[in-house]
């Protein structure tokens, strides 16, 4: 069994900041279970376009709000807490929070703590021990 805070995370090299968001890593590929999972904030006033090539991810809203927007289609979603979006077909999608937006994400396969966004907004597809 394995039990963590966020507090245990925080300032860790398991939080991962940029200029737009916060990622605060729970779950890495290293736990061997399949998944990760992420407490994510993205801040009031941000565009973030991302492209999960290699993932299939799920965000639930905990708090803030927003909008979704499916660069395929144009399809704009708003995002509110209790929200959560699945980004079951690699969608590339663009995330434009209102206010400052708490989220849990969940990765398969998971995430080893290591990727970084390309210019596509991609991460690249990383194995534990490589």
């Amino acid at each position: 069994m394995i039990v963590r805070t966020i507090n245990e995370i925080t300032d860790t090299d398991a939080d991962i900041k940029s200029e737009n968001w916060r990622s605060k890593r729970i779950v890495l590929a290293k736990e061997q279970v399949g998944f990760s999972v992420h407490e994510t904030t993205l801040y009031a006033g941000t565009v973030n376009r991302f492209w999960y090539a290699n993932h299939i991810e799920a965000v639930f809203i905990v708090e803030g709000e927003g909008e979704i927007t499916d660069l395929a289609t144009g399809e704009t979603h708003q995002l509110a807490p209790g929200s959560l979006y699945l980004l079951n077909n690699n969608d590339k999608h663009e995330v434009r929070p209102r206010t400052q937006m708490r989220t849990v994400c969940v990765f398969n396969p998971p995430i080893t703590g290591r990727e970084v966004h390309d210019e596509n907004g991609v991460y690249p597809l990383v194995t534990e021990g490589v």
